[in-house]
């Protein structure tokens, strides 16, 4: 019989208007990698921060047990003290320190006088980062590490911590497929250290592949319990997650494709982090009206950058663009929304909603403009045209007043798409749409895609899943040290050579 390690039992979790969690209750094993599995808003991640101690015990009704003791944590220090660390999602680093300080932060070592041992810190964080294979100059600020980098450092900090149970969110997300592997060889390293893992995920392929148990919620109770030695049952697990048949993920893609809609020429775009220099040299490409065009590459190829200069978010260096054969000039993001351009941008915390504003203020920044009449927004306008949105989107709140902080990934992400629908868009630039987002809400964004482009908007599309790419788009773009490598016509390309053409091989 194996060694349980946690015990999480009838735990109850309530928030103003809703429960989150419905007398939860599950066991984690000594050496188990144990997958959570569930829609956006099904109530993984307000479990996982009940174990790691951001809710304190106070806060929430039912027992967690940790190697045979009862835990009642009253912040993330004692959670972690006890032995549970966690990898966030939106990753918690402090980008203007350096990798040891990051790493060894709130648990520096001290000298017999009191002091910082930096000499010390500095061995620490060489050890740390060796357990994950990551070897570079401890001094490094983390601002300058590309994100799977900057993954590797945040589970290093919490290895450092030395946990008994490691939960992972997400913690693919950022990363390409090739880097997402490498990680999964780390965690099976630390499993075989002797460390459990929570790890969450909405990649079922990746789920399959790692781990040994897989629990699935749904609206904020446990559902049913799938095991790797008995075979894994996709078809069973999604059904189970969503609560009904998923006929297909992706739709038919039968839009009518028209004329030239957007023609972008001789484009450049500044490098995030190297000053002076342009991470997009030389790209030239054009949008058909109804056409849904795929831009891959690896991370740092420069593809937010590129869409990202396209609408104003940041200056161009060079480049022309035309807008039904007409050069246009956007300089700020107020113009191209003026020119009928939309852009749901990959940091969605950062660049995709107000955090202090509820669901009807996010839905309706766009357009809240055309709603004023002397003087005065129209309440009554306001809240019908957000409620419509929040109808056909089906985003999962008590309602409009629910502040947005309090939804999941998955219906922030609707929220930020109906801000965009609201307004008289004709070109629809999609960075990331289904980062961190379950099966479920993936295929409601993919039909809401098909619907857009019958109605004769065309959409830009990035993405780092090659499968995404390759059934959505009718053309894909593939960039690579500044320029376009390769162009794709539907039906052409493979996940192969999308990877070479990616590594510019």
């Amino acid at each position: 019989m194996k060694q349980t390690v946690l015990t999480v039992e009838n735990v109850i979790k309530r928030f103003p208007g809703t429960v989150a969690l419905k007398g939860v209750s599950f066991e984690l094993h000594a050496q188990e990698i144990l997958a959570l599995a569930g829609e956006n808003g099904a109530g993984k991640s307000t479990l996982m921060k009940i174990l790691s101690g951001i809710y304190p015990h106070r806060e929430y009704e039912g027992k967690i047990t940790l190697n045979g003791k009862e835990c009642q944590f009253t912040g993330t220090a004692m959670a972690e003290n006890a032995g549970i660390a966690m990898i966030y999602q939106e990753l918690n680093m402090e980008l203007d320190l350096s990798v040891a300080e990051n790493i060894v932060l709130g648990k520096y070592p001290r000298t017999k006088w009191g002091s910082i041992d930096w000499k010390q810190v500095r061995e620490e964080a060489e050890k740390t980062l060796g357990q994950v294979g990551l070897h570079l100059d401890t001094g490094t600020i983390v601002r300058n590490l590309n994100p799977s980098m900057q993954q590797l450092v945040s589970i290093a900090r919490a290895l450092y911590r030395k946990p008994r149970v490691l939960i992972l969110d997400e913690p693919t997300s950022v990363l390409t497929e090739r880097e997402a592997q490498k990680l999964m060889e780390i965690i099976r390293k630390l499993k075989n250290d002797g460390i459990s893992c929570i790890y969450i995920s909405h990649k079922l392929d990746e789920i399959f592949e790692l781990c040994d148990r897989v629990v699935v919620f749904r609206d904020g109770e446990k559902i049913s319990e799938h095991q790797k030695a008995l075979g894994y049952d996709s078809s069973r697990l999604i059904e189970d997650m969503i609560g009904r048949r998923l006929v297909a993920m992706y739709p038919k893609r039968a839009a009518q494709i028209g004329e030239e809609i957007l023609r972008v020429e001789h484009f450049q775009a500044p490098h995030p982090f190297a000053y002076g220099k342009n991470i997009i040299e030389d790209v030239s490409f054009s949008l058909k009206r109804g056409e849904i065009l795929g831009l891959a590459g690896l991370v740092g190829a420069g593809r937010s950058e590129l869409v990202s200069a396209i609408f104003g978010a940041i200056p161009k260096t060079h480049g022309s663009v035309y807008l039904e054969g007409q050069e246009i000039q956007i300089r700020e993001p107020y113009e191209a929304i003026r020119y009928g351009f939309g852009f749901l941008s990959e940091d969605r915390k950062k660049n995709g909603y107000v955090w202090c504003m509820n669901i009807r203020e996010n839905m309706t920044l766009v357009t809240l403009r055309s709603m004023v009449k002397r003087l005065f927004v129209n309440a009554r306008e306001e809240e019908a045209q957000a409620e419509e949105y929040f109808q056909r989107l089906k985003v999962k709140a008590p309602g409009l007043e629910t502040m947005i902080t309090s939804l999941s990934g998955g219906n922030q992400q609707k929220v930020i798409l109906a801000k965009w629908l609201m307004g008289n868009i004709r070109i629809l630039m999609l960075d990331e749409p289904t980062r961190g987002i379950d099966v479920g809400t993936k295929s409601e964004i993919y039909k809401l895609m098909q619907e857009l482009t019958e109605n004769g908007i065309s959409i830009i599309m990035i993405s780092s899943e090659m499968s995404e790419l390759l059934t959505m788009c009718d053309r894909i773009i593939v960039l690579g040290k500044g320029i376009v490598q390769r162009e794709f016509a539907r039906g052409e390309a493979d996940e192969v050579r999308l990877l070479q053409a990616s590594s510019c091989t």
